[in-house]
């Protein structure tokens, strides 16, 4: 795993030992950061089930303005520092599970990048607390990584989905939303 492009462009990035953690491939990586390549710099970023840290880490290389970083698994916050070394210190590491930190957070975003373990299903709620408690700034976009085929439920308007194999990309805005 390495960072892609930005001012951190090849730096080695650490990977899990174990398969609770899974890492983002690089080929979907691309794809989500070169869409959102003009939006990255000085955007507020919000890793959620960061795992290894790296959507974070190349957000911060590519110019973000500050990225939280959150899971609740201590192997993955461990592995997260880890990957963080040598950086800038623009970001905030937190150990919490999704809804704690969802319910707690006093930032709005630009950007949440979401990407839980598949078989969690808790897409809908993760989105619903997003909404629920206002963390999107207007004309923000939250994305989700998920299976291919993945039904999610949201008020937030679908703008775009791609797939990338067995892995769809999913962008969602809340400056468009259902009412």
């Amino acid at each position: 795993m390495r960072i892609i492009s930005g001012k951190y462009k090849g730096k080695q990035l650490n990977s899990p030992k174990s398969d609770n953690i899974r890492p983002t491939g690089d080929k979907v990586k691309q794809a989500l950061f070169t869409k959102l390549q003009f939006f990255i710099q000085d955007a507020i970023v919000l890793d959620l089930f960061s795992g290894s840290g790296a959507l974070g880490i190349e957000a911060l290389s590519r110019g973000a303005r500050k990225v939280f970083f959150v899971d609740k698994d201590k192997r993955s916050i461990k592995l997260t520092y880890e990957n963080l070394k040598g950086l800038d210190k623009n970001y905030e590491v937190i150990n919490a599970s999704y809804d704690i930190a969802l319910n707690n957070f006093k930032e709005k975003f630009d950007l949440i990048l979401v990407d839980p373990p598949y078989a969690s299903g808790v897409y809908d709620n993760v989105l619903d607390l997003i909404d629920k408690n206002k963390l999107l700034n207007e004309g923000g976009y939250i994305v989700c990584e998920h299976p291919v085929g993945l039904k999610i439920n949201t008020n937030f308007v679908n703008i775009d989905q791609k797939r990338y194999g067995t892995v769809e990309l999913t962008y969602y805005s809340y400056d468009c939303k259902k009412n």
